[in-house]
């Protein structure tokens, strides 16, 4: 009968031991379209998680060989990258200690307990005199718990995608850190042709005044013509000083991206040329599905559902397996005899098996926050996706609409600097102003300022769809930063 009892209540364990109350993690789709509106044909398809594709050394499109070792330098030094590095490793040592839970807790001690008896616990008259003791202890305990409804796995499970995650947002800091490098040094390549334009300015107009200033002195203009001339030297000159604090300003902010001092870095000037990058036609949309954003807002959510499981495991019973195993004895040079040999199987305090009943709705409130939760990182996961989409979207505009620009600008820098001609020829024969002069000279310097920034646009949209795909369009060896991650643990 008593056998009977036991495998009755061992198949019940068992039973329960099965009912695992987490719910299952079924992601919600993004409503997003199956193309891009600003894609030039090709095929697109919706985008599906797969963040640790590789991406490789997507900046060597530029074939900047000052680039390639500034993002080496980077991947080395850059104090971000670094922190999100540590942020992973805390992750892991948490997914440790939550898979800790799924092994018995082994504790070891040795100590004395000194007690005095009342009279009342030894049958004695209140009057009783009981002497005090001292009992030696020396045991080892052991403490488990049985997972009867997921509550371990469930935390296990969190603790898991919330490693992920901080793989992912890894990933994220440095991809983010390449493209901030990259969109840093374009700005400080744009503002050295800026400087190049206004250096050559400042010659051509410092020709001029001596021309102007000549013919002053021989009478054949007005003062006029020589304030005029003068005033255009000096802002020429002002503007060139104005890019010349930019550009330094430009240097120093590369320089923390590669974790030196600004006083340590410095970046030799050269102009910014015309990009011969062109994004191919056709792009397939898993590249978008790389990025390291989205595949850690699916992580988050993830890890949120696994916490509505451990929410509902609070109305369920635990079941706490404990004992002791060691030697007791009243002097401490009999402790270790086998004579003193004792053990204890049960909770030190408690009970073996605990059900809630009462508390007032703090478990009903814990699941509904869980549950609020999960809603909160599933609409952040759709917003992740759609934002991705319209990043993609704008560069690729940004990119369409600046071949047009540019082409529009190229006729305009060209007509400009013939009316610039024009002008100088017409006013040596004096049938111009030389204030007809400084507007067409104004003129060729406003465009090709425009022109100048056109290249740097044209980097910086490339360097943003790149971004906005996470990764490059080739990515076919690992990125070279990628020794920074720490080796994964097995799950």
């Amino acid at each position: 009968m008593k056998k009977s009892l036991r495998g009755a209540a061992l198949a019940a364990l068992l039973v329960l031991a099965g009912c695992a109350v987490a719910p299952p993690y079924d992601p919600p789709r993004a409503d997003v379209p199956a193309s891009f509106k600003e894609a030039a044909g090709g095929n697109w398809k919706t985008a599906q998680p797969a963040e640790e594709a590789h991406r490789g050394r997507w900046w060597a499109v530029f074939g900047d060989p000052v680039l390639d070792q500034l993002q080496e330098r980077a991947a080395d030094a850059n104090q971000n990258l670094k922190a999100a590095v540590a942020r992973l490793a805390q992750a892991r040592a948490r997914l440790g200690e939550a898979r800790a839970d799924r092994y018995p807790r082994v504790d070891a001690g040795v100590g004395p307990t000194r007690q005095r008896p009342s009279p009342a616990s030894r049958g004695l008259p209140a009057e009783a005199n009981t002497s005090p003791s001292t009992l030696w202890r020396a045991q080892a305990s052991v403490a488990y718990e049985v997972d009867l409804f997921g509550r371990v796995a469930a935390g296990v499970d969190a603790a898991s995608a919330q490693a992920q995650q901080g793989e992912a947002l890894l990933r994220s800091v440095q991809l983010a850190v390449q493209a901030d490098v990259a969109q840093a040094y374009f700005l400080v390549r744009e503002l050295d042709a800026g400087q190049e334009l206004y250096g050559g300015t400042v010659a051509l107009r410092e020709r001029t005044l001596a021309l102007i200033q000549r013919r002053y002195d021989e009478g054949y203009i007005s003062e006029l013509d020589l304030a005029r001339a003068r005033t255009e030297l000096a802002s020429a000159r002002s503007e060139a000083l104005d890019i010349a604090r930019q550009r330094a300003a430009a240097e120093h902010a590369l320089a923390i991206l590669l974790g030196e001092a600004p006083a340590a870095f410095s970046l030799p000037a050269r102009p910014l040329a015309r990009l011969a990058v062109s994004v191919p036609p056709g792009l397939p949309s898993d590249l978008l599905e790389r990025r390291p954003d989205i595949a850690a807002a699916e992580r988050a959510m993830a890890a949120a559902n696994a916490r509505v499981g451990v929410a509902r495991t609070a109305f369920f019973p635990r079941l706490e397996l404990t004992g002791a195993l060691g030697y007791e004895s009243a002097q401490l040079g009999d402790l270790f005899n086998w004579s003193s040999r004792t053990f204890l199987l049960g909770p030190l305090v408690g009970t073996m098996l605990t059900l809630p009943i009462f508390d007032g709705g703090r478990r009903e409130a814990g699941l509904q926050a869980a549950r609020a939760a999960y809603e909160e990182e599933a609409a952040n996961y759709r917003q992740t996706v759609l934002t991705a989409f319209k990043e993609v979207e704008d560069n690729l505009a940004n990119l369409r609409i600046l071949a047009d620009q540019y082409r529009a600008q190229d006729e305009a820098v060209a007509s400009a600097a013939r009316a610039a001609r024009l002008s100088q020829i017409q006013y040596r024969e004096g049938s111009v102003s030389y204030l007809d002069v400084i507007d067409a000279d104004r003129s060729v310097l406003q465009q090709r300022r425009v022109a100048t920034r056109l290249d740097g646009e044209l980097a910086r949209s490339t360097v943003n769809l790149i971004r906005a795909l996470g990764g490059g369009w080739e990515g076919q060896a690992p990125a070279p930063a990628a020794a920074l991650l720490p080796a994964r643990q097995p799950s």
